[in-house]
């Protein structure tokens, strides 16, 4: 079971909380979609991913070479509760982030791989 402190210490990078928020308002996405969404480098992306994935907060899983994202089904309800709230709260600080994975050229769907 995942504990308060762990959960707000995963969280309190911008890094770590924006692609949170971004996962939670989509489902589920791969990495090169929180790249083009928070406009950073593969390998800072999926080293704050890997991060959230090590406590708890995010599940992967593997479609050919690329690896998608999703909020763990199985956190307490607390945990997805503070999330929604916090997403719905501050929907013009995520306005950039989701403006730019709307636009993305060659967004994949679920069932094709990144480009």
């Amino acid at each position: 079971m995942i504990e308060p402190q762990e959960v707000f210490k995963s969280l309190a990078d911008q890094t770590r909380v924006r692609a949170t928020l971004l996962i939670v308002s989509q489902g589920e996405l791969c990495v090169c979609e929180l790249m083009c969404a928070l406009d950073d480098s593969q390998s800072k992306i999926s080293r704050h991913l890997a991060h959230l994935r090590s406590t708890g907060l995010l599940l992967d899983r593997r479609q050919g070479l690329w690896i998608y994202y999703r909020l763990n089904p199985e956190l307490p309800a607390w945990v997805h509760e503070v999330l929604e709230v916090t997403l719905r709260a501050n929907t013009q600080w995520m306005q950039g982030d989701v403006l730019r994975l709307q636009n993305m050229d060659g967004r994949p769907g679920r069932d094709v791989a990144c480009r």
